[in-house]
C-alpha cells in the first residue's frame, strides 16, 4: 500500500510501499477517492507544526469504505465518506461540554489511533498518521468517529474539501456569534481557507468583504468567491486602506494565513466592538503582541477558531446541502489535480503561491 511519508523535517515527502493493519474494533478501512493539498501538510513537512516522526502526510480527504471493524455502527463497506481530520472520542471534557472539534483524547493519542498504535508499518518501524488519517495513501485505516457518510452526487475532490478548507474557512464566520446581516469583513490570506472565510462572509449576508493577500492574482481570484474589494498587502499598509474604506474599521477580521503580524493588524483594524478571529496556525511558539488598552476600550474581541469552530457531524452536512443548492462554490476551488506520485509537485505549488487548491484524484 502506497502512502506518502515524511520521515525528516525539511525534506521531500517520500512515497513508500507500508504494511497496513485490518482495522481493529470501532475502526474501518477506507479506499482514498481524493485528497486536498492543504498547506498545514506544507508546514509539517517542513516542521513549522511539529508531528512525532515518521508520520504519513494528508488531512483533507474522502473515500469508500472497504472493510470496518468489530462494533462499527452506521458504516458499511461502499458507503462514501467524507474524512474528519478530528476523531472526537465522545466521551472528553470538550466533547461532552460541545466542543468535538477540540477532542482531548483526539490530542492525547496523537498520530496513533486511540489505542496508542499505530496501523502502518515498515519493517519494524511504525509510521503515525496525521490527525489519525493520514490521507495520502491509497488506503487508510482510522476511527469510525472519521467517518461522515455522503450522497453518490457529491464528487471525491469536492467531499475531500469539505473536511479541511471549506470547513475551518466558512465554518469560520457561519458558527461566530459575531457574524450577522450586513456586517464588514477583513479576510487577511487567499489561500483555500481564505476563500472558503470569503464565502461563508457571503452566506452570512456580509455588505463589505475586504480580501489581504501579498499576490494580485490571488486578489483577483477571491473576486469570483465574492470579495468586494481587495487590497495587496505588500504594497500598501492594509490597516490604513481598510480604516479608508469603512470609516471606522470592520466588524470582523479573520486571519486565515496564520502570522502574529496579522493577527495585531487584524486587531488594528478593528472598529469598536469587533472581532478578530484567529484561524491560520503560525510557527509553535510564535507570540502575537496587541494593544491592550485598545483592546478595552474598544471592547474588541480576539479568539480563536479550530476547525472552523465546528461539530464536524453538522457541520458537514450543512456543507454538502449548501454545494449541493449551488450557494458555495468548492469546484471553483479546484485549480489542480496530481496523483499520489506527484505529491511534492503539490508543494511546490502552495511554495509558489499559486490559486486555490490543488487535490490528489486516486484511480
Amino acid at each position: 500500500m502506497k502512502s506518502a511519508v515524511v520521515y525528516e523535517f525539511g525534506k521531500p515527502v517520500q512515497i513508500k510501499d507500508l504494511v497496513q493493519d485490518s482495522p481493529k474494533a470501532g475502526e474501518v478501512k477506507v479506499r482514498m477517492g481524493a485528497a486536498g493539498v492543504c498547506a498545514s501538510d506544507y508546514h509539517v513537512m517542513h516542521g513549522n507544526a511539529v508531528l512525532p516522526l515518521p508520520v504519513a502526510l494528508g488531512h483533507e480527504g474522502a473515500g469508500t469504505v472497504i472493510e470496518v471493524g468489530e462494533g462499527v455502527r452506521g458504516l458499511n463497506p461502499g458507503d462514501r465518506c467524507i474524512l474528519s481530520f478530528v476523531s472526537n472520542c465522545g466521551h472528553c471534557r470538550t466533547c461532552r461540554t460541545g466542543l468535538p472539534n477540540i477532542c482531548e483524547t483526539n490530542i492525547e493519542t496523537g498520530v496513533m489511533q486511540f489505542d496508542g498504535t499505530a496501523r502502518l508499518h515498515e519493517g519494524d518501524l511504525d509510521i503515525g498518521q496525521m490527525a489519525k488519517i493520514g490521507v495520502f495513501s491509497e488506503t487508510i485505516v482510522a476511527p469510525q468517529q472519521a467517518c461522515h457518510l455522503i450522497p453518490d452526487e457529491v464528487p471525491f475532490p469536492v467531499a475531500a474539501l469539505i473536511g479541511c478548507c471549506v470547513t475551518t474557512g466558512v465554518g469560520a464566520v457561519i458558527n461566530n456569534p459575531a457574524a450577522k446581516p450586513g456586517i464588514s469583513v477583513a479576510v487577511f490570506g487567499c489561500g483555500g481557507v481564505g476563500l472558503n472565510v470569503i464565502q461563508g462572509a457571503v452566506l452570512m449576508g456580509a455588505s463589505r468583504i475586504i480580501a489581504v493577500d501579498i499576490h494580485n492574482h490571488k486578489l483577483e481570484f477571491a473576486y469570483k468567491f465574492g470579495a468586494t474589494d481587495v487590497i495587496n498587502s505588500r504594497e500598501t499598509d492594509p490597516v490604513e486602506v481598510i480604516k479608508s474604506l469603512t470609516g471606522d474599521g470592520v466588524d470582523m477580521a479573520i486571519d486565515s494565513f496564520g502570522s502574529t503580524k496579522i493577527v495585531a493588524d487584524g486587531v488594528k483594524s478593528l472598529r469598536r466592538g469587533g472581532t478578530a478571529v484567529m484561524v491560520g496556525l503560525v510557527p509553535v511558539g510564535d507570540t502575537a503582541s496587541v494593544d491592550v488598552v485598545d483592546m478595552i476600550r474598544g471592547q474588541k474581541t480576539l479568539v480563536g477558531s479550530y476547525y472552523g469552530s465546528s461539530s464536524p457531524h453538522e457541520t458537514f452536512k450543512k456543507l454538502v446541502d449548501y454545494y449541493l443548492r449551488g450557494r458555495i462554490d468548492i469546484e471553483g476551488l479546484i485549480t489542480r489535480t496530481y496523483s499520489l506520485d506527484q505529491i511534492n509537485e503539490g508543494f511546490s505549488a502552495i511554495e509558489n503561491g499559486e490559486d486555490g487548491r490543488g487535490v490528489i484524484v486516486f484511480p
